[in-house]
């Protein structure tokens, strides 16, 4: 009967979510609370279950909030912008470059983890160029995408803090682990790139010619014009880099060094409190929405952790499947990772499919860690070509493209990058 509530629980929750029909948190927080009364649980026994649940993922949420609010101000005092001015001044209109620099873009401008910003930077600052070179729209949104998914294993990012709300297991410690993955990813992202340009430039010099197009020399100038520092560069920079750097080691927890970040960078370019209060309320209900999905989630596991239907159906699932499938489960997930998304939200892949692969392998003696690696690795680029993701339809509209030849464009290719990042990471033992 567990099983069956349970699985009830995260069908429903999956199609909710699927059909938008309610917003996650109502999704997340509601429909266990009546499979937990179907079940016959009561008030008191659900509300031990909320509080467990909601312990267990407070962390993650409170450095989340921090976090967004943190990188919404790098953005505001103009970190990035000298950055991505550089690398497209760099290219001078060759169009490999220009997709390898689209991949440098990408990645400087997702580290703050947010997906609509990362195409709210890189979209408007490299489509002229595109179209001063006849380079397809399409071509910027797939390296674009493809950098995201190399980006959004930092620990601030969605699909590692939703991970780790699932399992316990601290953000930063994840993320150190696939920080190899990150770095190898990045050099494959270049290579990738490289050849996707080289194959535009074949495409290109196909077209007809046109007289009356003009040069990319205007972009590039535009560029070049947009080097000049911002007031306090290198102090930013500074901070960025040794926030990253302390996260990295792991001497404090990630929530309070955001918070000391933030408080730090914000000291240091607003220096009166109506402007510190402006730019917070500024970032603030990004910060709180995923700090409230968070907080759902945090109430749905912990009602199917503690009415013990996670454990039931991951024991009932583990006696259908083939014993000789079980062990490489999470594997098999990871390597669908790409398509998956398309058939489910990234909510419904970290908050419902996680926790049942993760039960169900833990009883062959796989280690949560490795399950986040495989799932998350062969995932996260899905979300780019999902059209459940809110991000890529303003990508969409920014570039002025159509999701359906978006997908028929970038689906094969970007699936075949993550497979390409998971085979790294498997060759690596992070698997």
């Amino acid at each position: 009967m567990l099983t069956i509530i349970g699985l009830g629980i995260i069908i429903a929750i999956v199609a909710l979510l699927l059909t938008e029909r309610v917003t996650p948190i109502i999704a997340l927080s509601m429909v266990p609370l009546i499979g937990a009364l179907l079940a016959g649980f009561g008030p008191t026994d659900i509300a031990g279950f909320f509080e467990s649940g909601l312990q267990d993922v407070a962390n993650v949420a409170v450095m989340f909030i921090f976090a967004i609010l943190f990188f919404g101000v790098l953005q505001d005092v103009g970190l990035f912008d000298p950055l991505i001015n550089r690398v497209v001044a760099l290219t001078r209109g060759n169009v490999i470059a220009v997709a390898m620099g689209t991949g440098v873009i990408g990645t400087i401008a997702h580290l703050d983890g947010s997906g609509a910003s990362t195409f709210l930077i890189s979209i408007p600052a490299l489509l002229p160029l595109y179209q001063r070179l006849r380079m397809s729209p399409y071509l910027l949104l797939l390296i674009v995408s493809a950098s995201i998914g190399i980006m959004n294993l930092v620990p601030w990012a969605g699909p590692i803090g939703r991970a780790a709300a699932v399992t316990g297991i601290s953000p930063t410690e994840l993320w150190r682990a696939m920080l190899p993955v990150q770095i190898a990813g990045f050099a494959i992202l270049m290579i990738f790139a490289a050849l996707l340009g080289l194959r535009e430039q074949g495409r290109i010099r196909r077209l007809p010619a046109q007289d009356d197009r003009p040069s990319p020399d205007n972009v590039v100038a535009d560029a070049e014009n947009g080097k000049a520092l911002p007031p306090r560069f290198w102090l930013n920079l500074g901070i960025a880099v040794a926030t990253i750097g302390v996260l990295a080691s792991g001497v404090m927890p990630p929530a309070y060094m955001f918070m000391l970040a933030l408080g730090v960078v914000l000291l240091a370019n607003y220096p009166k409190p109506s402007q510190q209060m402006e730019r917070i309320k500024a970032h603030a209900p990004g910060a709180l929405l995923m700090a409230s999905i968070i907080s759902a989630a945090g109430a749905f596991l912990g009602i199917l952790s503690g009415t013990g239907m996670l454990e039931s159906i991951a024991t009932d699932l583990a006696q259908v499947l083939p014993q000789s499938m079980v062990p490489y489960l999470h594997l098999v997930i990871g390597v669908f990772g790409v398509p998956l998304d398309m058939l489910t939200s990234t909510d419904a892949y970290y908050f419902a499919l996680l926790p049942v692969v993760e039960q169900v392998a833990s009883t062959q003696g796989v280690a949560a860690d490795s399950v986040v690696y495989a799932m998350t690795i062969g995932n996260n680029v899905g979300k780019m070509i999902s059209p459940f993701s809110p991000a890529m339809w303003l990508a969409l509209g920014l570039a002025g493209a159509e999701m359906g030849r978006h997908i028929r464009y970038s689906f094969f290719l970007l699936w075949l990058f993550s497979l390409v990042m998971l085979a790294f990471a498997y060759l690596i033992g992070l698997l």
